[in-house]
Parts: C-alpha cells; structure tokens; sequence
C-alpha cells in the first residue's frame, strides 16, 4: 500500500492591513503527516508567502486549507514538497521494521 499525505494548514500570520486589503496571510504554520495505515510521521514547520503582488488577493472569509496548502506548497516548491515526503516515507519505514532499539540499563 502506497503512503498517503496529508497537510494541516490551520493557523496562518497576517497583516491586518496591507495594500489596502484586510488579514493578508504572510504566513502559515503548517503539518505534514504520512500514514501507511498502522504508522503515522509528520513534519511541521512555517512558510512565509511572497505579499509583494495582491492582485490575486483571497479574502480570509473566503480561505480554505486547500487553498492555503496550495500556497504553502507552491512556496515551498515541489522538489523540497518531494524530499519531504521522501523523509516522511523513510520514517514510516523505520517504524515497520526498526533498524534500532533503546535499551535501559537496570
């Protein structure tokens, strides 16, 4: 079974105002997770958005996580979006199959 991803993107930083807009996102807080199905990993971290061009502007009242992923995402870029997932996946396949153990001395 292939790993599947998932972001939570639910807590973003704002300008109250800027450019004339209200609550312009500049960054977002954000988790990745991949499962196999029994092992869960995640990632977590912060991206700041380019807030230089607001022609485009997404009022908040009208934001949804997969809009702001997609921001988080194109930020990012799909080569590092690629490595992560690769860390992701490595970590998953540790927790199947420990390569290491801990051990606590009596």
């Amino acid at each position: 079974m292939a790993n599947t991803y998932t972001w939570k993107t639910k807590q973003c930083d704002v300008y109250p105002t800027k450019s004339g807009k209200s609550n312009v996102v500049w960054r977002v807080h954000w988790r990745l997770y991949a499962t196999d199905g029994t092992n869960t990993s995640e990632l977590y971290g912060s991206q700041d958005l380019d807030t230089s061009d607001l022609s485009s502007f997404t009022n908040w009242s009208s934001l949804d996580e997969a809009t702001v992923q997609g921001w988080v995402e194109s930020a990012i870029g799909s080569d590092e979006v690629a490595a992560m997932k690769t860390k992701l996946d490595a970590r998953l396949t540790e927790m199947a199959s420990p390569t290491t153990t801990v051990k606590e001395l009596s």
